[in-house]
């Protein structure tokens, strides 16, 4: 009787580590499902171009910039938003971006004379020139956006980016579409586009746990 009660006793932890193992990979199996579908939903909301809604204005997104020069990135981006503008998708243009520590100009301006250099009037061109990363230059836009009755707009980004770029614009009550660059250095190889994808799986994860 007494061996009995021992190997009873024993067991139960055996029966504990067992549920804790399919705990375990429950949760394993869950993050990867989830990381899967994020990295679908990133996917295809870069291959979606919405530029035949109508719009107010088109937003581009900053990045980069050397001394007034837009990087090739940034470049890209513009390249986009400016052939949007010209093709009389929306009556504004909205710059966005800060300066970094060391910078002479903030990227709003370089996409300001940019844009302008190319075609845009100036008097069509708004600017958020304070945001330093993506979040703070959507919440500046969404107050310029209340400042001059904007509620839709296209935005414009790169590929990889655009659906946490959208998520945000939803979040701040503006109706948002998206007109990913198709021209971006980041979509030439294939390592700069995993990468991408890595960055903005986190940012993304990241954006949705602070906004809970």
């Amino acid at each position: 009787m007494l061996v009995r009660e021992r190997a009873e006793v024993q067991e139960v932890p055996r029966s504990l580590s067992g549920e804790l193992t399919k705990l375990g990979l429950a949760v394993v199996v869950g993050a990867v499902a989830i990381t899967g579908y994020a990295a679908l939903r990133i996917w295809q909301q870069g291959q979606v171009d919405e530029r035949g809604n109508p719009v107010q204005a088109i937003v581009v997104l900053g990045a980069a910039q050397f001394n007034g020069v837009p990087s090739p990135v940034f470049r890209a981006r513009l390249d986009h938003a400016v052939a949007l503008y010209l093709e009389g998708r929306a009556e504004r243009l909205v710059v966005t971006g800060g300066r970094q520590p060391g910078d002479r100009y903030t990227e709003a301006q370089t996409a300001r004379a940019y844009a302008v250099a190319h075609g845009v009037p100036a008097g069509a061109i708004l600017a958020e020139d304070t945001g330093r990363d993506t979040w703070e230059s959507m919440r500046n836009v969404a107050a310029l956006f209340e400042a001059n009755g904007i509620e839709r707009a296209l935005f414009v980004s790169d590929r990889a980016h655009m659906l946490r770029v959208l998520r945000m614009a939803e979040d701040l009550g503006i109706t948002a579409f998206g007109s990913p660059t198709t021209t971006s250095p980041v979509d030439a190889e294939p390592s700069r586009q995993l990468d991408a994808l890595l960055h903005e799986l986190g940012a993304l994860a990241l954006y949705l746990f602070a906004a809970r």
